[in-house]
């Protein structure tokens, strides 16, 4: 579950969450809807700017999930995330594998496909 102390964003125009604006020291790290930074922090007006540029872009981006019992990660793409899970599909169709997994949030195990 996200915690209580992040910061919602939404976009202005029509209300949809966006991300979360972690408090980081004396600043802000703008996250993703489950939890992933997206910038270092800075301060509050900046890190809600990542967020408001960023939109909800990175939903539609291939991440790298990290499976237990695995060296490497698979290929995901974010299906639904909520305040409280990520559920993802592995698009990397590996064999022997789930086709989704349900992660709580915030997770460190979803990495940017780079």
């Amino acid at each position: 579950m996200i915690p209580h102390h992040w910061i919602a964003h939404h976009r202005d125009e029509d209300g949809e969450l966006l991300g979360y604006l972690r408090p980081v020291g004396d600043g802000f790290e703008p996250v993703t809807v489950f939890g992933h930074a997206l910038a270092e922090p800075s301060d509050e007006d900046d890190a809600a700017a990542v967020l408001d540029a960023v939109g909800l872009s990175y939903l539609a981006d291939r991440w790298l999930l990290t499976v237990p019992d695995r060296a490497e990660p698979i290929a995901v793409q974010v299906v639904e995330a909520d305040a409280d899970t990520v559920r993802v599909k592995n698009v990397g169709y590996e064999s022997g594998l789930d086709r989704h997994f349900t992660l709580p949030v915030p997770t460190d195990r979803l990495q940017p496909e780079r």
